[in-house]
């Protein structure tokens, strides 16, 4: 086997230009290969490899191995040249790549505030009465118990918020609206959000949410105060206000919500876009389970 792969490495010198470096990572992979082949069979070639093999390999690299499906990739980006290679040049009559497709890349898992951790805050920030506090309280409330975007949160106005119904409408991704249903508890904060901001003085802004000053809260000010706030209950690297968004879809799927209203309360797309925190939930279950399972 190792005549055919030295064939292979001299012609990406001379006739590709590859590099020293692509060379030897060549080198190495084909090499693991054909190491892993002849772990399975004594007997193996190149030219008996079947794309089965080939997928063997590339489950053992990512469940064993546990390397990325991004190194998964190169590993057999590898292999498909030097099978392009050998079928050009006559020495096999079947490429075992062509049925092969690689593994895609996972996703990160979002971050998210656990229940406990969003309980005691909302338990931290309940007595500060002041303007400022009673205004921050509600916009974690607010990005927690509905699971709306910064954006959407920034647009609302004192008409998107019908306390009578426990409801707010928002405006979307491309000005779609969608209704968001809220709780008891909710709508108290609302009241006394709306009963503090008519204390202040020159407020002109037609936007929900102000400074003391009376003009709308901007982004920063926003993500900063949804930061300083998370950073008193959880040392999660990101805080902002999409962790919370994604808090709301983890603690609903947690309590047994399904997918679908989760969709609609999220205003996505796509029901696919929400299956993600299906493998939030379940990663947080197995997490559970070995930090409290007696035979884990």
């Amino acid at each position: 086997m190792e005549l055919w792969t030295d064939s292979f490495l001299e012609y990406l010198e001379a006739e590709r230009n590859y590099s020293l470096a692509t060379i030897e990572s060549y080198a190495k992979d084909l090499a693991e290969f054909q190491d892993f082949m002849e772990g399975q069979n004594p007997d193996a070639s190149w030219a008996s490899a079947q794309s089965d093999d080939v997928r063997e390999w590339v489950i053992y690299l990512l469940d064993e191995q546990r390397l990325a499906a991004s190194s998964v990739n190169r590993k057999l980006s590898a292999l498909r040249s030097f099978y392009k290679y050998l079928r050009r040049m006559g020495r096999v009559s079947v490429n075992p790549m062509e049925k092969v497709t690689a593994p895609k890349k996972r996703k990160p898992l979002p971050h998210f505030v656990r229940e406990s951790e969003m309980d005691r805050l909302l338990e931290l920030t309940k007595e500060d009465r002041s303007f400022v506090g009673i205004r921050d309280r509600l916009v974690l409330m607010v990005f927690y118990e509905t699971g709306i975007r910064r954006a959407e949160l920034l647009g609302m106005t004192d008409a998107s918020v019908d306390l009578a119904a426990r409801q707010i409408k928002v405006t979307g991704k491309r000005n779609k609206q969608r209704i968001v249903p809220f709780g008891e508890e909710l709508a108290r904060e609302f009241e006394a959000y709306l009963n503090a901001r008519e204390e202040l003085q020159g407020v002109k802004d037609p936007m929900l949410f102000v400074n003391e000053n009376g003009a709308a809260v901007t982004e920063s000010q926003v993500s900063n105060l949804v930061k300083k706030y998370l950073s008193m209950v959880t040392t999660i690297e990101k805080k902002s206000p999409h962790v919370l968004r994604h808090s709301f879809a983890t603690a609903m799927l947690n309590n047994h919500a399904d997918l679908t209203s989760i969709q609609k309360l999220l205003g996505h797309e796509s029901v696919a876009t929400t299956e993600i925190y299906t493998h939030v939930s379940f990663e947080d279950l197995k997490s559970e389970y070995k930090n409290a399972h007696p035979r884990r």
